[in-house]
C-alpha cells in the first residue's frame, strides 16, 4: 500500500493546468493547453497537445507561451497566440502538425481574434495611437499626463493612451486593413456566418467632450466587413459581456446584464435580431447567474462562449448555482424549461462544440482535481474522462474531500458551507479551525480544487468556508444583500456560520479558531478583527480597510465604492463611508495580523494595507506588513509562482505561530 504524504505549498510547481480549449469541426480533435510552472519558478509555460478521434494525446506544439487555440471554419488550420520579440501575435499552423507561422507582427500585441468565415482570413484587436514607444533609458523622466477617471487597471498597469480596434488580415497575402477607429475600445466581437458583418460591444459616446470612464453600460454594433460606418443595434442600457452570431445569422445572442442592482445584478441571456430591433431576455424570471462565477486559486478565470444547436433553436452556456458551475440547455423561444446537461458538485470552467459528433468538450474540476478534459453527450449525459493532468502527484497527496452543508441563518435564509477534515483526523481529537472568506464579494465558493484550503488542512486545521450574503450561485435578492450593508448581514453569515460548524463538527477546538480572506474577504477579515476577539490570528490578503481613500486610489474604486456603499463618495458621504472601514475599528483590534499585499496591485492599492499597519503599529498591536513584489491583484491566482508559495507558507506560518498542539 502506497503511503500517502501531505500537501505542501511547493506541490504548485508540480500541477498543470488546462488552459484554453478547441474543437476541430470537420475532424472532431481537441486541442488544449497544458499550462505549468517553469524551471526558475518566476512564470509559467503553455503549450498544446491534440486529441485526435480515437482518443490519442500527443504534443501539438512546442511553445512556451501558446494560448488562445481556435480552429478554422473548415478544419484545415489552427490560429493561436503566441509571444514573438516580446509581444502576444496570431500563429498559424496546419491541422496535421508541424511549424507554426507568425502571422501578425502587431507593434504593441494583439488582443483577441476570430476566423473569417471562408478560412482565408482573421480578425482581430489590437492596440493603436498613442504615444510613441518611451525608451527604457529615458523612462525615469518621463512624465504622464491624465485625463480619464480610469487611467489605470489592476494587471495592465497605467493607461497606455491607445484604443483596442479591428483589423482584417489575410492568411495569403498579410494585408492588413483597420476596420473600426476612434476614442473608443472595442470589447467582444464576433463575425456573421455569411463573413460579411462583425459585430462588437463598444462605448461609443454622442458627445466627444463625455468620459466613457463614467458609463457603465455598452452597446452593440455592427460593421460591414467590406467598408462602412458601425451601426449601433442596443440603446446603453446593458452591460455586454459577449456576443454570438445564429447559425443562419440572423440574430445576435449577449451574456450581459440591465444593471437594475448595480454591481450585484445577475448576468443574463439576451437575443435580438441581428438587423436592430427589440432586445429580449430569454432568462428572464429564471433567478439565474449565467456565466462561471466561482473562484479557485487554480485558474484566474473561465473560457467559453455561448453555443448554438445546429438548428439554432436552442443555447447552451455556462450557470452559476448552488456551490456548482453546469452546462445549461436553453430553448430560445421558452417552449421548456431550462436543463442541466451535466450533473454532481462540480465547477465547469470551459466547453466547447463538436459538431461532428454532436457531442461537448468540457473543462471541469472538483473538489479533488484542479481540472481535465471530459467528453459528454447532451442527450444520455454519459461523460467519457480525456485527461488526467494531475494524476500522479494527486495519488500521492494525502487530500481532504470537503464535506458540503447548509445551515439555517437567524433571518431564516438558508446559506451553504464547507468543511475539510485535518490531515490526520482521529475520531475524538480536537483540531483548530480556519475560517476563509471569499473575494467579490459578488463570486462563489464552489465544489473546486483549492490549493490553499489543501496546504492548511495539511497543516492539521479544519478549513471551514461558505457563500454567505452577497455571494452568487442563490438567486437575485441573495448576492445583492450585502450592498450598502458590508459589515452587516454578511458578518453575521459568517460568525453563524463560524458558531454553527463549532457546535456541529465536535473535532473543532472552539478556542482555536483563525481567519483569512482576500479582496472583499480582506476587507471582512479586517472588520471581523475590528469587531470579535474569538479569533486567535488573523492573516488579510489583498484587503480594503479605509474606503474614503479606496474611492479614489482603486482602479475601480469611484464608481464600485458608489455601487456597494449604499452610493456613497467621500465629499457628500463621508461618514457614512468611515462607517464601513474597518480602520475606523483599528483601537479594537487584538488579534494578531498579518497583512499580505501585492505592491502592484491597482484593484486594493497596498496603501489600503499599509493604513492599516501603521494604525496597528502605533496603537502598539500586533501586526506585520508583508509586501510582494511587482504582484498585481492576482497573486493567488496567475502571480509568480515563487511568490504564491512564498505566500502560502506566511498564511501557514503565522496561523502556526499563534496556535499550539497544531499537527504539523
Amino acid at each position: 500500500m502506497t503511503v500517502k504524504r501531505r500537501v505542501t505549498s511547493e506541490d504548485l510547481y508540480e500541477l498543470k493546468w488546462v488552459a484554453g480549449l478547441s474543437v476541430n469541426p470537420v475532424t472532431g480533435e481537441v486541442v488544449y493547453g497544458v499550462k505549468k510552472v517553469n524551471q526558475e519558478r518566476t512564470g509559467y509555460l503553455t503549450h498544446f497537445r491534440k486529441l485526435d478521434k480515437e482518443g490519442r494525446d500527443q504534443v501539438y506544439t512546442s511553445g512556451e507561451t501558446d494560448g488562445a487555440p481556435v480552429w478554422s471554419p473548415d478544419g484545415t488550420k489552427l490560429a493561436f497566440i503566441r509571444k514573438y520579440k516580446d509581444h502576444p501575435q496570431i500563429w498559424v499552423m496546419p491541422q496535421a502538425g508541424g511549424e507554426a507561422a507568425v502571422l501578425t507582427q502587431a507593434p504593441h500585441g494583439v488582443e483577441g481574434f476570430v476566423w473569417s468565415a471562408d478560412s482565408r482570413s482573421l480578425f482581430f484587436k489590437q492596440p493603436v495611437g498613442g504615444p510613441e514607444e518611451v525608451k527604457a533609458e529615458d523612462k525615469p523622466n518621463r512624465v504622464v499626463v491624465s485625463k480619464r477617471t480610469q487611467p489605470k487597471f489592476d494587471g495592465s498597469g497605467e493607461w497606455d493612451g491607445r484604443y483596442r480596434h479591428l483589423h482584417r488580415i489575410g492568411l495569403e497575402d498579410g494585408v492588413i486593413r483597420q476596420l473600426t477607429e476612434g476614442s473608443f475600445d472595442v470589447g467582444s466581437f464576433a463575425c456573421s456566418p455569411d463573413g460579411g458583418k462583425l459585430a462588437f460591444t463598444a462605448v461609443i459616446l454622442d458627445d466627444p467632450q463625455a468620459d466613457p470612464d463614467l458609463e457603465l453600460t455598452n452597446d452593440l454594433f455592427e460593421l460591414a466587413v467590406e467598408g462602412g460606418s458601425p451601426r449601433r443595434l442596443t440603446s446603453s442600457q446593458y452591460d455586454i459581456h459577449q456576443v454570438v452570431y445564429s447559425p443562419d445569422g440572423q440574430e445576435l445572442l449577449f451574456l450581459g446584464d440591465d444593471l437594475s442592482y448595480s454591481n450585484a445584478t445577475l448576468v443574463q441571456l439576451y437575443r435580438m435580431p441581428a438587423a436592430g430591433g427589440k432586445v429580449a431576455c430569454v432568462t428572464a424570471g429564471l433567478d439565474l447567474m449565467i456565466s462561471a462565477a466561482a473562484v479557485s486559486d487554480m485558474r484566474g478565470g473561465a473560457f467559453y462562449k455561448p453555443v448554438f444547436s445546429p438548428d439554432g433553436k436552442q443555447v447552451y452556456t455556462l450557470v452559476t448555482t448552488k456551490g456548482s458551475v453546469h452546462l445549461y440547455s436553453f430553448a430560445l423561444d421558452g417552449s421548456r424549461a431550462p436543463e442541466a446537461v451535466t450533473q454532481g458538485e462540480r465547477d465547469l470552467f470551459g466547453f466547447a462544440a463538436d459538431p461532428a459528433s454532436g457531442t461537448f468538450i468540457i473543462a471541469a474540476a472538483d473538489a479533488l482535481q484542479p481540472g481535465d478534459l471530459f467528453r459528454l453527450d447532451p442527450v444520455t449525459g454519459e461523460e467519457t474522462r480525456l485527461t488526467e493532468l494531475n494524476k500522479e502527484l494527486l495519488s500521492g497527496l494525502e487530500l481532504s474531500e470537503p464535506e458540503n452543508f447548509w445551515f439555517e441563518a437567524s433571518d431564516g435564509e438558508q446559506v451553504q458551507g464547507w468543511i475539510m477534515k485535518p490531515a490526520g483526523f482521529a475520531e475524538g481529537g480536537k483540531y483548530p479551525a480556519v475560517l476563509e472568506i471569499h473575494g467579490g464579494p459578488h463570486a462563489m465558493y464552489a465544489h473546486t480544487f483549492m490549493h490553499e484550503f489543501q496546504l492548511l488542512a495539511s497543516q492539521g486545521y479544519a478549513v471551514v468556508y461558505s457563500n454567505p450574503r452577497g455571494s452568487h450561485g442563490y438567486g437575485q435578492l441573495f448576492v445583492d444583500a450585502c450592498r450598502g450593508d458590508y459589515g452587516g448581514r454578511d458578518y453575521q453569515d459568517l460568525m453563524e456560520l463560524t458558531d454553527y460548524a463549532t457546535q456541529q463538527y465536535s473535532f473543532i477546538d472552539e478556542n482555536r479558531w483563525v481567519v483569512t480572506g482576500g479582496s472583499y474577504g480582506g476587507f471582512m477579515t479586517n472588520w471581523i478583527v475590528g469587531h470579535t476577539n474569538r479569533f486567535k490570528a488573523a492573516v488579510t490578503q489583498r484587503s480594503i480597510s479605509n474606503w474614503i481613500s479606496f474611492y479614489g486610489v482603486s482602479d475601480i474604486g469611484y464608481f464600485f465604492t458608489e455601487m456597494e456603499i449604499g452610493g456613497g463618495n467621500p465629499w457628500e458621504h463621508t461618514e457614512m463611508l468611515w462607517k464601513h472601514s474597518p480602520l475606523a475599528y483599528v483601537q479594537q483590534v487584538e488579534t494578531p495580523l498579518l497583512i499580505l499585499h501585492g505592491e502592484e496591485d491597482l484593484r486594493c492599492p497596498i496603501e489600503q494595507g499599509e493604513q492599516l499597519f501603521t494604525a496597528l503599529r502605533r496603537l502598539g498591536k500586533t501586526a506585520e506588513l508583508v509586501r510582494f513584489p511587482g504582484a498585481s491583484h492576482d497573486l493567488s491566482r496567475t502571480g509568480r509562482p515563487i511568490l504564491r508559495v512564498e505566500r502560502l507558507n506566511r498564511i501557514a506560518g503565522w496561523f502556526n505561530q499563534y496556535l499550539e498542539n497544531v499537527s504539523i
